[in-house]
């Protein structure tokens, strides 16, 4: 026996909707849209982020905008390091000579005042040319100064004392500076080396001429 259908329900094709399976159908259309979007959102972001990272691998450079005064160039910069080490070359150099000069005796230095008295009224080269001659002195070994070593040898036969005139010339042969050394009461056969020092400058360069050498 058919019952009867409800009144007010019509009936499809395929007869009445089942309740469950339109269900399903809504919330998987439900979780797609839910997946699409969240993908949208996900590129969108990705895109459209330009933000700045809180961090960064490479330190920044510093804000040279709350400097005071301008960074000198690097031009500058060569300069005054180049300035600063010739100073310095130049204190070392001038402390060499002083040095130099200071580790002469006071004893030598009486004997070239001697010297230079005794050749005070000497006409001419000298009687005692033959027992004189000079030794250059390397610079590096004077602070820079020119230096003459004085070689002196008696060679007579009795106690004698010695006085010799160093002239120190330029490129033209003028004497620029004049030296006096000496050696008191040398015995027969010996010998002294004096210095004769010049002061002038090391440029230009200047030429050691002995001059005069006496025996008295």
């Amino acid at each position: 026996m058919n019952t009867p259908p409800s009144p007010g329900r019509p009936l499809g094709p395929r007869g009445p909707r089942r309740p469950g399976r339109t269900r399903s159908t809504v919330v998987a259309v439900a979780v797609l849209a839910a997946v699409a979007g969240a993908v949208t959102s996900c590129s969108t972001d990705s895109g459209s982020d330009t933000s700045t990272p809180s961090f960064s691998e490479r330190p920044s450079p510093p804000d040279t905008a709350s400097f005071s005064g301008t960074a000198p160039s690097m031009k500058e910069s060569v300069v005054e390091s180049a300035r600063a080490a010739a100073s310095a070359a130049a204190s070392s150099a001038s402390a060499a000579a002083s040095s130099f000069e200071a580790s002469v005796s006071a004893e030598a230095e009486r004997a070239d005042k001697a010297a230079e008295k005794a050749l005070k009224d000497v006409d001419g080269q000298g009687n005692a040319m033959s027992d004189v001659s000079m030794t250059g002195k390397p610079r590096s070994g004077t602070g820079g100064l020119l230096v003459v070593m004085v070689n002196i040898t008696n060679k007579t036969d009795s106690e004698a004392s010695y006085a010799a005139r160093v002239d120190f010339l330029d490129a033209s042969g003028k004497t620029v500076e004049t030296r006096y050394v000496g050696a008191e009461n040398l015995a027969p056969g010996e010998r002294a080396q004096p210095l004769a020092v010049s002061r002038k400058p090391a440029d230009p360069p200047l030429t050691p001429k002995l001059s005069q050498a006496q025996r008295y």
